[in-house]
């Protein structure tokens, strides 16, 4: 009998851990609402908050990489010479032309570092038209859930935005200026299966954009898991201050 009520006992409070409750349309488990409904906060509230961590993490985000070495200087995030075009750039390096390769690589991160001046505006943008709906389902999403919202609002604009940065920032450069001829021959031999993009400007923008998204993850991960990150009153009661 000890046994069947201590059963039932452990079954009942799972029950109560698991059970759920709706902010507007979206059903959030008890675990994840004890914070908040601790405190009482609104729905209104709770998109506050999370706009104000997508703001935090995104300005952080992109001041971190609109600097010098900020693209260049960071292994995680840094633009290399195409992977599938190792062999070129060995080639060219063994004709004499390795200091021009280095400028080309410095060229391709020095553009997107200086194109990450757009970023903030338009994620600023894309963060206060966030709908209440948006910003619940981001709080019971995956550890990087606002990183794929803004991802998803923002990233066509960022890829037309960051192109006259680019552009400006490789027009000097002696490997840049026969990009299109060097890919166009590589992609015509026999063997080559995987194609590397020919358009240099496009290869840029997409790689400049993963790093720029790889930081905003990065940051948002910080403001959930890190409890030092939650820098203000608001940030804490929708993340918790522990």
């Amino acid at each position: 009998m000890k046994k069947l009520i201590l059963t039932t006992t452990i079954l009942f409070t799972f029950i109560s851990m698991v059970s759920a409750q709706k902010i507007g349309n979206v059903t959030i488990p008890k675990s994840i609402t004890n914070a908040t409904s601790a405190v009482g906060l609104s729905e209104e509230d709770i998109a506050k908050g999370l706009k104000e961590a997508l703001t935090k993490g995104a300005k952080m985000a992109a001041d971190s990489l609109n600097k010098k070495n900020g693209y260049y200087g960071n292994a995680l995030v840094r633009i290399p010479f195409p992977p599938e075009l190792s062999k070129m750039e060995s080639t060219l390096r063994s004709m004499g032309l390795g200091n021009e390769v280095d400028k080309f690589i410095v060229s391709l991160n020095r553009s997107a570092e200086d194109a990450a001046v757009e970023a903030a505006p338009i994620f600023t943008s894309a963060i206060t038209n966030m709908k209440i709906t948006d910003a619940t389902t981001i709080l019971t999403g995956a550890d990087t859930a606002a990183t794929s919202y803004l991802k998803k609002a923002t990233y066509q604009s960022l890829y037309s935005a960051f192109k006259p940065h680019i552009t400006k920032a490789l027009g000097n450069n002696l490997v840049a200026s026969q990009w299109t001829n060097l890919a166009n021959t590589y992609n015509k031999l026999p063997l080559v299966r995987k194609k590397v993009n020919a358009d240099l400007i496009a290869f840029t923008k997409e790689n400049a954009l993963k790093g720029l998204f790889i930081k905003v993850a990065q940051e948002e991960i910080k403001i959930r898991k890190n409890p030092a990150a939650r820098t203000s009153d608001l940030l804490k009661k929708v993340f918790g201050s522990n």
